[in-house]
């Protein structure tokens, strides 16, 4: 991915000592400077540009996985595994990985015809680097075939590792199964 420095400007006074005057945005702070020596100068580029590049990296990370949020309340298990590489896996839970985008939209589908009207929301991202954690929480009513009825509320978690194109290359997914089964059989429990 290229980095731009966009937003990074400089004014020149040359005279018999250099002075440069520039106001750099990064993430959460301004840095003013002046009479700064050119490797000084170079440092101060490379660190912005490469603010700029993380920052703009985890805005294409953030978009996708606003885009999976969207994709699990589809009722299309289809889209779900589009986010994934290729030969991309989901574990669910410790569970058997399901590899490449067949094996996940079946897994995804499972979700989806057992509680048809899911909604699932992103409650948080962490983006470091090529990995992220991505939490969620999963409401929906268990009316597919051979359903309770029941309504289901389950908040839960997914490490993934990215790949070069920002697909999941590796999700490990956690939440807790046995609340999750409870709720199936016995629907949420709702505080008085």
């Amino acid at each position: 991915m290229r980095s731009h420095c966009s937003r990074t400007q400089f004014r020149y006074a040359v005279q018999p000592q250099v002075t440069l005057e520039s106001s750099f945005r990064l993430p959460e702070f301004s840095v003013k400077f002046a009479s700064l020596s050119r490797a000084s100068l170079a440092a101060l580029l490379a660190l912005a540009c490469t603010s700029e590049s993380k920052m703009a990296e985890k805005d294409l990370v953030s978009t996708m996985a606003a885009a999976y949020t969207a994709a699990w309340c589809s009722q299309d298990p289809a889209t779900v595994a589009a986010h994934y590489a290729e030969d991309g896996s989901l574990t669910i839970n410790d569970g058997t990985p399901a590899v490449g985008r067949a094996a996940i939209t079946e897994s995804a589908r499972a979700f989806m015809t057992s509680l048809p009207d899911m909604v699932v929301s992103m409650d948080s991202l962490q983006v470091d680097g090529r990995s992220a954690r991505y939490h969620w929480t999963l409401t929906g009513t268990n009316t597919g075939p051979g359903g309770t009825g029941n309504a289901v509320h389950i908040s839960g978690f997914e490490e993934w590792t990215l790949g070069a194109t920002n697909l999941i290359q590796r999700s490990l997914g956690n939440f807790d199964a046995v609340e999750y089964e409870r709720q199936i059989r016995e629907g949420v429990v709702r505080s008085p």
